[in-house]
């Protein structure tokens, strides 16, 4: 009995072990799927702060862009609002305007040395006799005993004197072949570089005569100067740049049509702003009286850096007056139709201008000081009369000096009496829809008419004085008109000539009621009235 209660109770500690051992292992699973679990759930919220800290960046990064875009936006639109309304005209003050004619010369860049293919390069090695014979080597020993071998080392000898012959002959031939394609080489580039040197020098030629009808006032060439200067002149905006130039070389007059930008090239932001309770970007709008200064600003500022840079680029001083016509092409909201409209008009001579200082000049006081018409409402589209229309120095009603002119029917007014002159003058007012009444001719070959305007406002007495000139009329007849028109309480005074004025006449007469019509002018007139006419000056 002793015996199987010692095995039965070994037997049952070795149970309560065993039992002890399982949950002990079974506590340190737990403990250990515990420490899993914890490590997991820590793990995880690593992860989730990471997430959140990376979505905090993101939105930061975001916020500090668009703070960025808005003050970069915010730069851009006030940096251009400063260049349309002030820097256009600064920036061409201090530049070089006039064109450099050897400049415009076409380089001469034609390859000096001839290019020879590689292969023709290549050396063509000569053949050697020696090489040849050396090669089929000594007569061999047995060729002193044995007649036979040595007449066999004698044949090859033979051959191989023979075959250096065949190859000598290709070899002077393939020398000859390069040779002769080097020269032909030689002589097509030969020929290229004289038609290359006769195409520059016809080049630098034609850019001499354009120099030299330049200097010598011949219309073309002076616009087409003026033409270069105005290509030449680089803005930091752009905008569709078309322009027409008329030119009068006896008077040095110079009109240009120039295309303007329109109004919506103003940035209508003053400032962009970032909000960040909206996540959006805040525009602050300019007031409509800052856009419209610096548009009236802008058109100025064109129109008197156009002047300045063609008078200070007037080498052979060709120009005496310049009329500029700004225009601008939009749509016009009250019909949607494309409309073209004059929005600025300045007539001023070389004299005058020079007198400005544009460092320190307002653009739009100094347009009101050159009493230039400015339109009161150019984002509307408001029109002005041009001070000179284009249409009126047309080149198509300049009557040339030629041969052609002698089989020309038209009349030439030149040829006129006062009294036919008279008559014409009245006929043409008559024409365009005025009561005219003729005076008495005057001794000087003039005419003098009283002119009435029915229109109730705009119209009114006008005094008309016409003048057959050859040479310029001077300020002395503005003046004269200019008293004669007070002393018959006239509203208004026209100057008609077949010539043409000086820059003092129409300084004198632009702040007054006077119109001054040239010849070119009064051709155009004439022949919109159906009247057909010339002008040939005497000799």
């Amino acid at each position: 009995m002793s015996r199987r209660s010692g095995l039965d109770g070994l037997i049952s500690g070795v149970i309560k072990s065993s039992i002890r051992a399982a949950k002990a292992a079974d506590r340190e699973a737990k403990a250990c799927q515990r420490r899993q679990l914890i490590a997991a759930q820590k793990e995880l919220r690593e992860e989730e702060r990471q997430q959140k800290e990376d979505i905090k960046r993101a939105k930061l990064w975001d916020i500090n862009n668009q703070v960025d875009k808005a003050e970069n936006l915010t730069q851009k639109s006030n940096s251009l609002f400063e260049y349309l309304s002030c820097e256009i005209l600064s920036e061409i003050l201090k530049k070089e305007m006039s064109i450099n004619f050897e400049k415009l010369k076409p380089t001469f860049d034609f390859p000096e040395k001839i290019v020879i293919p590689e292969e023709l390069q290549k050396d063509i090695p000569e053949p050697i006799e020696k090489n040849y014979i050396l090669a089929v080597g000594r007569l061999p020993f047995l060729g002193k005993i044995f007649p036979s071998i040595k007449n066999n080392w004698l044949l090859e000898i033979d051959s191989a004197k023979e075959r250096f012959q065949q190859d000598s002959e290709v070899w002077k031939n393939k020398l000859i072949k390069r040779k002769a394609k080097i020269l032909n080489l030689q002589q097509k580039h030969e020929k290229e570089r004289q038609e290359y040197e006769y195409k520059y020098k016809q080049e630098c030629q034609e850019l001499e005569n354009f120099k030299n009808e330049y200097y010598a006032l011949e219309t073309n060439s002076v616009i087409s100067y003026v033409e270069i200067v105005l290509k030449s002149s680089i803005y930091s905006v752009n905008w569709d740049k078309k322009h027409r130039i008329a030119y009068s070389s006896k008077s040095k007059e110079l009109l240009i049509e120039f295309k303007l930008p329109n109004f919506d090239i103003i940035p209508t932001v003053s400032e962009y702003k970032y909000v960040k309770s909206k996540n959006e970007i805040n525009k602050k709008q300019r007031k409509k009286s800052e856009l419209e200064i610096c548009y009236k600003k802008l058109i100025c500022n064109i129109c008197l850096r156009t002047i300045y840079e063609i008078i200070k680029s007037d080498q052979a001083n060709a120009v005496n007056t310049i009329c500029f016509n700004g225009y601008i092409i939009s749509t016009d909201p009250s019909n949607g139709n494309i409309v073209n409209r004059t929005i600025i008009s300045v007539l001023t001579s070389k004299d005058e201008f020079e007198q400005i200082n544009l460092k320190k000049v307002d653009s739009i006081c100094c347009i009101q000081g050159l009493k230039a018409n400015v339109s009161a409402g150019p984002k509307e589209l408001k029109a002005i009369k041009p001070l000179k229309e284009f249409s009126m120095v047309d080149k198509r009603f300049v009557a040339e000096e030629n041969i052609a002119s002698t089989l020309d029917n038209r009349p030439n007014l030149m040829d006129l009496d006062p009294f036919e002159f008279e008559n014409l003058i009245s006929n043409l007012f008559t024409k365009m829809g005025l009561e005219t009444r003729q005076t008495r001719s005057s001794k000087d070959g003039g005419v003098d008419a009283i002119v009435f305007d029915a229109r109730p406002v705009l119209g009114g007495k006008i005094v008309v004085q016409a003048k057959i000139y050859k040479n310029t009329v001077g300020v002395s007849a503005a003046r004269d008109l200019y008293g004669t028109m007070i002393n018959e309480g006239a509203a208004k005074g026209i100057l008609v000539t077949t010539s043409s004025y000086g820059s003092a006449t129409y300084e004198f007469s632009k702040d007054k009621p006077l119109e001054l019509i040239n010849g070119n002018e009064l051709l155009y007139l004439l022949s919109e009235v159906g009247i057909k006419a010339k002008i040939i000056m005497p000799e």
